[in-house]
């Protein structure tokens, strides 16, 4: 009985493994498509904001840095935070235990999106971003670097 009862408790104490999804696609720097129990869902990647696609040569950069980071077929492991105005899930994607959205900040492929921090880890995120701003890697290499969310602005208006 007293075995039983430990396999048990252990069994109600080791988390489940997170669900492992498969890339399906990379649709720009900071989304990418995920098989999730035979669903497609887009992943928007969390804490992050990456060039636009139309940003030449900064966001195709940042995308193709992002499929090498997680290539289709791989599989990658989620930290959901919820959905965002597009139906897109929000998440920090990890591959080969590393997090992709931190290693594209460390890189100069994407910056910090401020104003979407709230569950991140702002004591990796941000030095990680002064980092690479102060190697002037990727996106930083312009003179004057125009950030996703105004570049965004600037072409609706």
């Amino acid at each position: 009985m007293k075995v039983w009862l430990g396999v048990v408790l252990l069994w109600l104490l080791v988390p489940a493994p997170a669900l492992a999804q498969t890339v399906v696609r990379v649709t720009d720097g900071d989304t990418i498509v995920v098989n999730i129990q035979g669903e497609q869902e887009r992943i928007r990647l969390a804490c992050i904001d990456a060039p636009e696609m139309r940003q030449i040569p900064f966001g195709r950069a940042s995308r193709d840095r992002l499929k090498q980071l997680t290539p289709v077929g791989s599989v990658v492991r989620l930290r959901t935070f919820n959905r965002d105005r597009f139906g897109r899930l929000i998440a920090e994607v990890f591959h080969a235990g590393k997090n992709v959205n931190l290693q594209l900040v460390r890189e100069g492929q994407a910056v910090v999106y401020r104003q979407y921090l709230r569950g991140c880890d702002r004591n990796a995120y941000l030095p990680a971003e002064l980092e690479a701003k102060q190697r002037r890697s990727g996106f930083w290499r312009q003179e004057n670097p125009v950030m996703p969310w105004n570049w965004r602005r600037n072409q609706r208006e």
